[in-house]
């Protein structure tokens, strides 16, 4: 995508590839309401985070629409976040990142049809401004959802915009 589309995110770096246990393990944590899985997952992004030591100011999970985060009863975003800041001694920042506009799942859909399907769907607050932004997410496919919360983010400021995932898709 780097190459046809301009990204506005810094860098995505993810720690595996989305397939086999991890794969499960990830759909078990996000449409099966298995929380626990939490700080497993999490302890791979922050392993990750102590050898690659990506540019992070603040943690700030990718947010889901408030419907969607009611139905679906947590952010695993959030949850993967908290765990990664505690572990990391780092601010874990929910409320300066909101989506505004409800869409529909990303699944199925190809990159530039991704990249529309976000587009203006978040919003940043002015608390960004200057800070190095380390974004949460479980999984990256394209980098859609990730640029997009990027381009809101810099939009109020940021200094810089890392996305980290525990996987993407080969």
């Amino acid at each position: 995508m780097c190459r046809t589309y301009p990204l506005t995110v810094d860098g995505i770096r993810s720690v595996a590839y989305f397939e086999g246990p991890l794969r499960e393990a990830v759909h078990a944590f996000k449409y099966r309401g298995v929380r626990t899985l939490a700080q497993p997952l999490a302890e791979l992004l922050v392993a990750y985070q102590r050898v690659y030591r990506l540019p992070a100011g603040m943690v700030v999970p990718v947010p889901l629409h408030p419907q969607r985060e009611a139905e679906r009863g947590y952010n695993q975003a959030a949850l993967l976040a908290h765990a990664v800041g505690e572990a990391l001694a780092l601010p874990v920042a929910v409320d300066v990142l909101a989506r505004v506009r409800a869409t529909p799942p990303q699944v199925g859909l190809n990159a530039a049809e991704r990249r529309v399907n976000v587009r203006a769907a978040f919003v940043a607050t002015a608390a960004v401004s200057g800070r190095s932004v380390l974004l949460i997410d479980d999984v990256c496919t394209t980098g859609a959802t990730l640029d997009a919360c990027a381009v809101a983010l810099k939009a109020q400021g940021a200094a810089s915009v890392w996305g980290l995932t525990v996987a993407r898709g080969r």
